[in-house]
């Protein structure tokens, strides 16, 4: 299409074919003063793309807290920095490859996770580790999926889940963590969200601004091809039909070992003084590094593309600049040090080449082979493109009563079979077939990784001794389901639960990284719901501490005019002061007495979002209704997502990160899916860590809770945690819990035994010997995805 185009007029039908409405086009003529040529039609497309520009979210984004004492450096650079003491600061971000991973599911991973790691050593930090929050359709046939639609969810997990083990086990940084969930709506919008984390002295940080009129802009790293033209525009910023197949050609091709090199050859170019800037080449290619470049340096820039390593003959500008090649970046150097940088990039087998310098007056012009190609003021197309405030309309009520709700069963009615079928359930099951397809450990600094803890937790070692003293955790959450009915209080649950993950690992969460997945912003109801979850993750962030310093929007996820559920996906990052002290959610020994906290004890602090106590018995049922224990027994998905205290959750995790301090408790593990009796049993579950075979600790707990059985056992309110403690310090734990206002019930004993006992208001509800149990947990997923 550009080579029959680079020969035609421009046209507001052809602006049309490249996502440019008339409005936008008019816009363009205004800027240029006449009509563009195709290269800049192409330019402007990719760059006022919703992928690139944020124009249908940046009105909302404003709303997010971005600024706190530790943030370095928020939103609009490649990555969000956050000082960690002695010297060093970590650079973390998240982001979405969701189009991508539906038209070539390996392919669209691995270049959503090499993408994001380039954002990380982009900023002149090296990776640690990586994570990933992924969402399918449902893998296994039920009440809204066919076995048809179940066999192509389970290729499109394997491709993706192949995809991101490839590319960070050769690239060689640990997948620490992450989350999948599975519901109907991701059927033929899979959600692949990858995570980012690399540390990095805070005077060595690098930003994305051109500047020094006359310093040398250098082209490094893989050579340009045809794959990736128009991915921004035409591929993620579109939603999926009929048509969609036939763009397979917009999906990059990863290389982790090219990418390896290219790390390894920036980071050696920034230590020599001689870089001045630097900007990964992600979506749009060519296009954004160069006009972002130069508009937040405040400066010009001019570029030969006759220059520019190519690995296909033929290239017109327009595929050039758009060609979305993975393992590309550009950096200016200080005029007269660029044959350091070169020489540098030659040593590590890279092409590095000169292809430009900066220049002044703002313009950004695009030569070849001595004809200009593009010339656009830089600052216009970058800053001050379209920005739209979308009609924002709530969906109709949704009107459901108790017969749409959730039917508890009798008192005394036995759940063990009920229990055996959600461990078994793709959502709460093991996800060991997916994580052991991953390096987890690679560069020997995972304290903590995937099942581990409630946190991915990695080592620091001190710049100046190589000793180890602190540690970073990070956890990622999101659960559509809930946003889906309520998406502000789900939002809020998204980062309660991602805070008091890290909390749970005795980490004291500082900042968090979003990526927020939804359906069309052209739908006023799908933009009231962003408008929610970005009111409600800001309530929330505010609250627990946690500015968002960076993030990512992925709109027109949907297919055939079906939006998926709105998915806010929220990274938690965290310090531990003594890496000594991580907190992990293995029971350890026979005897350790079982305790709750329970932020929600001494009653609400935050007037109407805040529930201290249990609801009455219609909003008990309502609110159960929306679990996972709902879902799987009685294929019920209703109602609301339980109400949240924040300031119960804050008193929590602050309970939580003392008793770590302390070295208090043995273990500690959140309640979320599946309630309770879930987090008792994976306790049980991760007493013999990754391996399946030893017999694993066993638990008898005792309920006195006032709420039936069902809801006892697994409702999913916040605010909560399990930890187990030694007898001889039971007192100081009781203690440390009354000084934070956080409520502690003993609820039984660690036991030796192959049994796993729960017993509500003097009945036994669940008895099973602890193999059966985890049995069903640790070996459903792998064999449903064998049949693939």
């Amino acid at each position: 299409m550009a080579t029959a185009l680079t020969e035609i007029k421009v046209t507001p039908d052809i602006a049309a074919e490249h996502g440019v409405t008339t409005e936008e086009y008019a816009r363009i003529q205004q800027i240029l003063g006449r009509d563009p040529s195709i290269t800049e039609l192409g330019i402007f497309s990719v760059m006022w793309s919703e992928h690139c520009s944020y124009k249908s979210s940046k009105v909302h984004l404003k709303r997010l807290p971005t600024r706190g004492k530790l943030v370095v450096q928020g939103p609009g650079e490649n990555a969000g920095v956050v000082d960690i003491g002695d010297g060093l600061v970590a650079a973390f971000k998240i982001e979405s490859h969701n189009h991508p991973s539906y038209v070539e599911p390996f392919q669209g991973a691995t270049t959503g996770v090499g993408g994001i790691l380039r954002d990380i050593f982009t900023m002149g930090a090296r990776p640690i580790a990586v994570l990933d929050s992924l969402r399918f359709g449902e893998v296994t046939p039920g009440k809204n999926t066919t076995e048809e639609d179940a066999a192509k969810n389970r290729r499109i997990l394997d491709g993706v889940v192949r995809g991101v083990g490839s590319y960070g086990n050769c690239f060689g940084v640990p997948t620490v963590g992450g989350e999948v969930a599975f519901e109907p709506c991701y059927s033929q919008n899979p959600l692949v969200n990858a995570l980012a984390l690399g540390i990095a002295k805070k005077e060595e940080i690098f930003l994305a601004k051109a500047k020094g009129i006359g310093n040398p802009v250098i082209y490094v790293g893989a050579k340009t091809g045809r794959d990736g033209i128009h991915g921004a525009s035409l591929l993620a910023s579109a939603e999926f039909t009929e048509e969609s197949k036939q763009k397979r050609p917009n999906v990059q091709v990863g290389d982790p070992f090219m990418e390896k090199l290219l790390l390894e050859a920036c980071l050696e170019a920034m230590q020599t003084g001689a870089v001045v800037a630097i900007q990964d080449m992600g979506a749009a290619g060519l296009t954004c590094s160069t006009m972002e470049m130069a508009s937040r340096g405040g400066t010009g820039i001019e570029i030969d593309l006759a220059k520019v390593p190519q690995r296909e003959t033929g290239m017109t500008p327009y595929e050039i600049m758009l060609s979305e090649s993975q393992e590309r970046m550009l950096l200016v150097s200080e005029k007269g040090r660029e044959q350091e940088v070169l020489a540098i990039f030659k040593k590590w087998g890279l092409d590095a080449v000169v292809v430009g310098h900066v220049t002044e007056g703002g313009i950004a012009r695009i030569n070849n082979d001595g004809r200009v190609a593009a010339e656009i003021p830089a600052h216009p197309l970058a800053e001050e493109g379209p920005v739209y405030r979308r009609l924002i309309a709530a969906p109709a009520p949704r009107v459901d009563t108790e017969k749409d709700w959730f039917a508890f069963a009798p008192e005394g009615t036995n759940l063990t079979a009920n229990f055996l079928k959600l461990l078994a359930s793709p959502a709460i099951a093991s996800k060991r077939w997916i994580t052991e397809q991953y390096d987890t450990s690679v560069r020997t600094n995972t304290l903590a990784g995937p099942g581990a803890s409630d946190a991915a937790v990695v080592r620091i070692k001190d710049p100046k001794t190589g000793v180890v003293k602190r540690a970073l955790a990070l956890s990622t959450d999101g659960n559509g389901r809930w946003c889906q009915l309520n998406p502000r209080v789900g939002a809020m649950h998204a980062v309660a639960e991602a805070a008091r993950n890290v909390a749970c690992s005795g980490a004291r969460p500082i900042a968090a990284t979003n990526c927020l997945n939804f359906g069309s912003p052209e739908k006023p109801e799908v933009m009231w719901q962003f408008s929610e979850t970005v009111d409600g993750l800001a309530e929330a962030c505010t609250a627990l501490g946690t500015p968002i310093t960076g993030g990512n929007v992925s709109f027109y996820n949907e297919t055939l005019g079906k939006s998926i559920y709105p998915t806010p996906v929220i990274g938690v990052l965290g310090i531990l002061d003594d890496a000594s002290r991580v907190l992990k959610i293995a029971f350890r020994d026979e005897g350790d007495v079982i305790v709750l906290l329970d932020g929600f004890g001494v009653g609400p602090t935050l007037g109407s979002s805040a529930r201290g106590a249990s609801p009455a018995p219609t909003g008990l049922a309502r609110e159960f209704s929306s679990s996972e224990y709902s879902k799987a027994i009685a294929a019920i998905v209703a109602g609301e997502p339980p109400s949240i205290d924040l300031g119960a959750e804050k008193r929590l995790q602050d309970c939580l990160i003392a008793l770590a301090a302390e070295g208090a408790v043995q273990s500690a593990h959140d309640i979320s899916d599946g309630g309770l009796a879930v987090t008792l049993a994976e306790s049980c579950f991760a007493s013999v860590g990754a391996e399946l075979a030893p017999p694993a600790l066993g638990a008898n707990v005792i309920l006195d809770d006032g709420d039936p059985a069902e809801s006892a056992l697994f409702n999913e309110r916040g605010a909560r945690a399990v930890v187990s403690v030694t007898p001889s310090k039971l007192a100081a734990v009781l203690n440390t819990a009354r000084q934070y206002r956080v409520v502690a019930r003993e609820l039984g004993q660690v036991t030796h035994s192959d049994a796993f006992r729960i017993e509500h208001k003097g009945r036994t509800v669940i008895d099973s010997p602890i193999e059966i149990l985890r049995d069903a947990w640790g070996h459903s997923l792998e064999r449903t995805l064998a049949a693939k």
